[in-house]
Order: C-alpha cells, then sequence, then structure tokens
C-alpha cells in the first residue's frame, strides 16, 4: 500500500490556465503538422504537441474523466488509421511503377509536385500515429503497474507472498504447481 493520496485534486488556477492555454498548444500542433513540409516541423513534431496537448487537459481536468472522453477505440483508430494511410501511400506508389514511397511517381503519372506525397504522409499517417501513440503510453502508464496476477497464471503474486510471510519459500514465477 502507497503511503501517498494520489486521489484528483481539483485546481481553479490550473483548470483556468489549461482552458486558456489548450486553445492555442492545439492550434500551433496543428500548425507544426500541416506547415512542416516547408519549414522546421512536421507530422512527428506536430502530433507531440497535439498529444501532450491531451495530456494536459487530463492533468487539469483528472486522467479518468480524460480517459472516459477519448475512449480507448478512439486512440487505437487514430493509431491504426495512421499505419493504414502511410502504408496506403506507399504502396500507391509501388501501384504507380515506383518503389515504396517514391513519390516521384506523382509527378510522372498525375503531374503533380512530389512534395504532396511527402504532406500526405506526415499530416495523415505519421501525426496520427504519434499523437495517438502518446496519449495511449500516458493512459497505460497513469493506470499503474498491477503485480497481482489472476489465479491460474502461475507463480503468485505480492499479495500472497505477503500473507505468507518473509520466512516462507517462494515460488518461481511461471511454476505452475
Amino acid at each position: 500500500m502507497s503511503d501517498y493520496d494520489d486521489t484528483y485534486t481539483e485546481s481553479q488556477v490550473i483548470m483556468t490556465a489549461v482552458k486558456i492555454i489548450a486553445p492555442f498548444t492545439l492550434t500551433y500542433g496543428l500548425f507544426m503538422t500541416f506547415h512542416g513540409g516547408d519549414a522546421p516541423g512536421g507530422g512527428f513534431q506536430g502530433g507531440t504537441i497535439v498529444g501532450v496537448t491531451v495530456l494536459m487537459l487530463a492533468f487539469a481536468f483528472g486522467i479518468e474523466p480524460t480517459r472516459q472522453w477519448l475512449k480507448n477505440s478512439v486512440l487505437t483508430g487514430l493509431v491504426a488509421g495512421g499505419v493504414v494511410i502511410f502504408g496506403a501511400i506507399g504502396l500507391g506508389m509501388i501501384a504507380l511503377g515506383g518503389d515504396f514511397l517514391e513519390f516521384t511517381m506523382l509527378k510522372e503519372v498525375f503531374h503533380i509536385k512530389p512534395k504532396w506525397g511527402l504532406e500526405a504522409v506526415e499530416i495523415a499517417g505519421i501525426s496520427l500515429i504519434v499523437s495517438g501513440v502518446i496519449i495511449s503510453l500516458f493512459f497505460t502508464m497513469a493506470a499503474g503497474f498491477s503485480p497481482e496476477r489472476p489465479s491460474g497464471t502461475g507463480g503468485i503474486s505480492s499479495a500472497d507472498n505477503a500473507a505468507e510471510g518473509p520466512d516462507s519459500p517462494v515460488a518461481e514465477v511461471g511454476d505452475d504447481d
């Protein structure tokens, strides 16, 4: 059992500050994502800023309410959708007769700038993957680690260890008796 209270405590100062700051950080994250092909930035940096904006909201308004608002299926959809888009664009270049992510095929076939292929990968693929992974990792770490195991998985849990006392023999993890 831990010696500290880790429950959420509302702070009007933090909540007000986040209400003011969050729209700006979200806008800046989107700017970095959409403007990244022509200037410093891109899908990774913009996706990180968008993901951290959600983390900031979770710190201000509570992790569990934010987790309920942003369901796991949405986060899975962001990451999976980004991977599918990234792969589809790369395979599309193969279908046009080039190599994976060879954007010069866009100029040869559709007479458009190859830069638009890179923009599509950064905006629709990488930014979704990065923001979804950052938010998912945060929620996973916020849920904590529980060393207890369901019965039948072998080994003993730390709760079983404490109940038996310090002098009792400890079974090896994965030992099925």
